[in-house]
């Protein structure tokens, strides 16, 4: 009736919703559910939950990998390596030899993914803090507000990810397309000057369309989303939905950068899809403490850009690199050491304060 793949992939979307759950307090008291602000020891909590996860998984695929894909035979397993692995080398002389060898690859492919995702997301981070401040939010609704944001951008994902995936299954040419896109990203997020932004919030994009389909309530009704008007029983959405809306909308566009980085790396929707989860639902966590210290970061943002351009050469020159023995493993030796340069840099190299 369901394959293996939707099995897998419904008792993950259970887990994270569960574990969504308990972040919203949703099994706790009503008093314990309101919104109210971050602290930073609740902040902390929630990302070593996230990382923790994340970290978990990474041992469960190389373990149990085979379940994503309800591998049983040798044959499933040629079938499956041939479609989303064919660099990986089954040579062993036994079924569960070869097996182990899949399922490390599948986890090597799944954390590198993830730190890709989890440091190219940390530009969103400055980008969500100028939405609250445009739209003049509460402190105390950013946690609700990052949370049903963030859920809906998974959704848009998800869609995006598996589409992408049909694509390359179809068109092979088109990574081409995303390396010489992600290069030319790269380029221009390094040459990008460092300005004061904000966002006009009347002329928005998802402001005029949220406006124009449904009946917008002027102010905030204590922390709904929606609320009826009880004199003629009409049912209008609140600034904080129009909010919710834009966070996800803001990550799509973000998502159109970090999605093709992944699939230089895995050609596996469900991997993609299980580093972007774990990625954003992680630092959404680590917005509320990291928030006050990325400014510190200096050289992250080209540290990003040269990570994007090696993504992007990586996916131009794909098929040189395996001829050149250019291993998995490497990619994220090279992700770490770009990573952890950006951020000696910005320690080593303060930045110099004018007179």
């Amino acid at each position: 009736m369901f394959s293996s793949e939707t099995l897998f992939f419904l008792g993950f979307a259970v887990f994270v919703l569960f574990v969504m759950s308990l972040d919203l307090g949703v099994f706790s008291s009503k008093k314990a559910r309101q919104s109210h602000v971050v602290s930073f020891k609740e902040a902390a909590f929630w990302s070593a939950v996230w990382v923790g996860l994340s970290v978990i998984f990474y041992f469960f695929l190389s373990r149990y990998g085979y379940l994503v894909h309800g591998i049983t035979t040798p044959e499933h397993l040629q079938e499956v390596r041939d479609k989303y692995a064919d660099h990986v080398q089954l040579t062993a002389s036994t079924f569960a030899e070869n097996l182990s060898i899949f399922q490390k690859n599948m986890a090597l492919e799944y954390i590198t993914g993830y730190l890709v995702e989890y440091s190219l997301s940390a530009d969103n981070i400055f980008v969500f803090i100028l939405i609250f401040s445009s739209f003049g939010v509460r402190e105390r609704y950013y946690k609700k507000i990052l949370v049903w944001g963030i859920l809906g951008a998974i959704i848009l994902r998800f869609v995006f990810i598996f589409l992408g995936a049909a694509l390359l299954q179809r068109f092979e040419w088109i990574i081409y397309i995303f390396g010489a896109f992600l290069v030319y990203t790269g380029a221009q997020l390094f040459f990008q000057k460092e300005e004061d932004e904000q966002i006009d919030t009347k002329n928005h994009p998802v402001v005029r369309f949220v406006s124009k389909y449904f009946n917008v309530y002027r102010r905030n009704v204590t922390d709904n989303f929606f609320i009826r008007r009880k004199s003629d029983n009409k049912l209008f959405v609140t600034p904080l939905f129009i909010v919710v809306v834009v966070v996800a909308f803001t990550d799509l566009i973000f998502a159109v950068d970090s999605i093709p980085a992944i699939f230089s790396i895995t050609k596996d929707p469900y991997i993609v899809f299980f580093s972007n989860v774990f990625a954003i639902m992680g630092l959404r966590s680590m917005f509320f403490f990291l928030s006050s210290i990325m400014s510190q970061f200096r050289f992250l943002k080209t540290g990003l850009a040269v990570l994007l351009t090696f993504i992007g050469v990586k996916m131009l020159l794909e098929h040189q690199l395996e001829d050149w023995g250019f291993k998995p493993v490497y990619s994220l030796y090279v992700i770490l050491g770009i990573l952890a340069t950006s951020v000696l840099a910005s320690y080593l190299i303060p930045e110099k304060k004018e007179a």
